[in-house]
């Protein structure tokens, strides 16, 4: 499938460090010699490279270029393989007791800036930039909680989220059409934040990735479908074709 090609080009670049082409700490060409390179687009060699760095091959510096990490600190930061139905249930389980714990103690001001994320999710067009405000609404209920430790393992689930890029695939056919839905879910959560009900806010963050984890479900078996149905299709034109020949 076309999303999955970066994953292809992923495995040359690979290969090419093992093979001493671009040795640990190098800075690799620029997206548009890679993708002449390897006869892509430069969107994929971007794909490519956040999910070797996700895994920890690669360093990619804002404004510097993409550089080959040292075998010796490969292990830093590794994110796991994980879908995003499993990253899904985590931060269900996760946030939501974030949001309980915030409920009691989140201040005013808290309150506020919630308010201000949520209006501008509500007018804005641009993906990465709605993906940016749902993080930081997120994780301003997860620093209201309070707990250092889950804080941390939020802003880490994130990273699953935005860095993987498989998740972030998955997360972009179900959001992109859900809009409405998710601004009323993240109202009815800081509404029960603004009464100061833990109860309310476990149960409205909970209900959120719940329906999160069904659209994925249903977008899910929609490919899996798609897909069965490209290969049937392939398969009959290659049995007309041997069947003219014969």
């Amino acid at each position: 499938m076309a999303d999955r090609l970066f994953q292809g080009i992923a495995d040359q670049i690979v290969a090419l460090i093992d093979e001493g082409v671009f040795p640990p700490g190098t800075r690799l060409p620029g997206e548009r010699e890679l993708a002449e390179r390897f006869n892509v687009s430069r969107v994929t060699i971007r794909e490519a490279a956040i999910a070797l760095q996700a895994i920890g091959v690669l360093r990619i510096k804002t404004g510097s270029g993409i550089y080959v990490a040292d075998r010796a600190d490969r292990a830093d930061d590794v994110l796991p393989a994980v879908s995003a139905l499993e990253l899904t249930e985590a931060r269900a389980l996760f946030e939501s007791e974030a949001a309980a714990l915030a409920a009691p103690v989140i201040s005013d001001e808290t309150l506020a800036k919630l308010d201000e994320l949520l209006a501008a999710m509500a007018v804005e067009q641009d993906d990465a930039r709605s993906t940016e405000i749902d993080r930081e609404f997120h994780m301003t209920i997860a620093s209201a909680s309070g707990n250092g430790a889950i804080t941390h393992v939020i802003r880490t689930l994130w990273r699953l989220r935005t860095e993987l890029p498989e998740v972030r695939h998955t997360h972009e056919s179900v959001c992109h059409h859900d809009g409405m839905t998710r601004q009323d879910e993240h109202a009815a959560v800081v509404e029960a934040l603004r009464r100061h009900d833990p109860q309310g806010a476990r149960v409205a963050m909970r209900q959120h990735f719940q329906r999160l984890l069904g659209s994925m479900l249903d977008a899910t078996e929609e490919r899996a479908i798609s897909e069965l149905r490209r290969k049937s299709q392939e398969s009959r034109e290659r049995f007309l074709m041997s069947a003219k020949i014969g």
